[in-house]
């Protein structure tokens, strides 16, 4: 039986940046063996004191949903996918150390806009940058990338990130290398996968996602004539719907992203690891819907936050 804290092969522990770093990094050797791997080293590093609070400028991580452990699967799935890319490119051009290193370290950094500053004395809870955490992100990225000596991709790199984000249609993402781009719609398919596959998907749907979209303004909205309109009402309502969500995750990882979460076919030898794991959780989020026992949630995920953290107020109204 897969375990709550392992990826989608149940051999690599998620919540743990050294196992993850070490199967990435492998990738990157078999991949470029004469080059150096110190970039994703230290990326790897420093994505691990930032979400433990070890850096002097940032709080650590307080979102329970987009915790290390996500940003973690989402950064090994994203170098499983460019490993498939490289395997199986079709005349498409050949990743190069560069854009591989700038896609890992775009996966590993693409929720660091959910982390607040430390100077910041408007914001108590990093889910209230829900809205304005992936531009946040790309301001982070493209200094971040300077400062890991990848300063060629530095401008263009750091736009990778708004792939995950649904605020933009990628057609609007303006990216010239073609190259880059591609890495791109890589990191978008890589986030969806990841989340979608995890093995406790449903129950941190409903007990974390949902008080993210709370504090951050997602589960409900104003409309044009003041009215507000409740997109969900409470935890168990974000698992009934999220069949529907993932209706058109699969239309954005075809449409938008073009198919490459294909790759991972490549990576596996044939078959897609992640689009399986997909598909039991959102068939068992049919019968959870289909069923008034919200008790069919019984999975216990991993808690990554410091014991300090309060991730959303105490006080919070979540039913």
């Amino acid at each position: 039986m897969r375990r709550s804290d392992y990826d989608v092969t149940d051999s690599i522990r998620t919540t743990g940046p050294a196992e993850v770093g070490s199967e990435v990094r492998s990738i990157f050797e078999r991949l470029f063996p004469s080059v150096s791997p110190e970039p994703i080293d230290r990326a790897f590093r420093d994505l691990t004191n930032l979400y433990e609070g070890r850096d002097p400028d940032h709080h650590p991580c307080d979102t329970e949903y987009h915790d290390i452990q996500h940003v973690l699967d989402v950064t090994l799935a994203m170098a499983r996918l460019l490993d498939g890319y490289e395997r199986g490119r079709n005349g498409y051009a050949p990743l190069t150390p560069g854009h591989f290193q700038v896609g890992v370290v775009s996966a590993l950094f693409h929720d660091i806009g959910y982390l607040r500053r430390k100077a910041d004395r408007t914001h108590r809870y990093g889910s209230e940058y829900t809205l304005t955490h992936v531009t946040r992100g790309s301001v982070f990225l493209r200094a971040y990338l300077n400062d890991l000596g990848l300063g060629e991709h530095a401008v263009t790199g750091s736009l990778l990130v708004h792939f995950t984000g649904y605020e933009r249609n990628t057609d609007t993402i303006r990216i010239a290398d073609p190259l880059l781009r591609k890495v791109g719609e890589i990191l978008g398919t890589a986030d969806i996968i990841a989340q979608m596959s995890d093995r406790c998907y449903l129950e941190k749907c409903r007990d974390r996602l949902y008080p993210e979209f709370v504090v951050g303004g997602l589960a409900r909205r104003r409309m044009p004539d003041g009215r507000i309109e409740v997109l969900f009402s409470s935890g168990d309502d974000l698992v009934k719907k999220t069949p529907g969500f993932y209706v058109n995750a699969v239309k954005r990882l075809d449409q938008q992203l073009n198919g490459v979460y294909a790759y991972a076919e490549k990576h596996f030898g044939g078959q897609n690891l992640y689009l399986d794991e997909m598909r039991k959780n959102v068939e068992y989020a049919r019968t959870v819907a289909a069923e008034p026992d919200t008790d069919m949630l019984r999975r216990s995920p991993p808690y990554t936050l410091l014991p300090s953290v309060q991730p959303y107020p105490a006080d919070l109204k979540l039913r």
